[in-house]
């Protein structure tokens, strides 16, 4: 089940017009299953002031700004489910960007998700400039637990990997070195969820995302998708609420 932590700018009237502003939500998806309690990454900082800072700076319109209400806290939307951050057994995170990453020292008992390429080359040994500044992939609080304190609890994934049986990942690419495509089994058929893409039009149209990183990993990890899912879904994609009323995929 998605809940959504943000919602800046404005929807789009068309995915042909440059220039025009689409609205994206950041979502996190609860999976339930096997006495399990998992999640898909951890929503943006609690104080939203430098993460909104940075993106005015760099998209530069007001609108690119993460709003956020007291109930879509991750505390808050957990709680709305009968949960604690302590109910939760694993956090996959895709990508390592700040609105994914910024409160997984709230899960000390999780176990920690991460690409094992992305920790590479997303933030440990970048190969290339990165467009976001290193604290907004891994804040410095959220860095120092993983390397200290939550170390032990930090499980980097192969480019293929079984977590569970039911629940796999597989690198995806496109979008960021550390984006995650991840494969549930559900009694509706296999749902994946991923940031490798950012609307249904990119991967039902194949239209390129506004911000990515390598064209031809789209055209293989959108193809694998579609090949490969029953149900998927973005974790900016607020249609996910439009075809799946109540967020709830499966």
């Amino acid at each position: 089940m998605p809940a959504p932590s943000g919602c800046p700018a404005q929807r789009s009237t068309g995915w042909k017009v440059w220039n025009t502003r689409e609205e994206m939500n950041i979502l996190i998806y609860l999976i339930r299953g096997g006495n399990q309690n998992i999640l898909i990454n951890t929503g943006p900082p609690q104080d939203l002031g430098i993460i909104n800072k940075a993106w005015l700076d760099f998209f530069g319109y007001p609108e690119s700004q993460i709003v956020r209400t007291e109930a879509q806290l991750p505390q808050n939307i957990l709680r709305s489910q009968g949960l604690t951050p302590d109910d939760i057994s694993l956090v996959l995170v895709t990508p390592l960007q700040a609105y994914a990453t910024a409160n997984i020292p709230m899960f000390r008992k999780a176990t920690i998700g991460i690409s094992r390429r992305g920790w590479i080359e997303d933030f440990q040994a970048p190969f290339y400039h990165l467009h976001v500044p290193r604290h907004l992939r891994i804040p410095p609080d959220v860095n120092h637990y993983l390397q200290n304190e939550g170390w032990e609890k930090v499980r980097l994934l192969a480019d293929e990997e079984e977590i569970q049986p039911g629940l796999r990942i597989f690198w995806a690419g496109v979008h960021h070195r550390s984006s995650l495509a991840v494969s549930i089994e559900t009694a509706r058929g296999v749902v994946i969820i991923t940031d490798a893409f950012f609307k249904y039009g990119n991967i039902e149209s194949s239209r390129y995302l506004g911000v990515m990183e390598n064209m031809m990993e789209a055209d293989a990890t959108w193809s694998r998708i579609r090949k490969e899912a029953d149900l998927f879904a973005s974790i900016y994609d607020p249609e996910v609420f439009t075809r799946h009323p109540g967020g709830i995929l499966a």
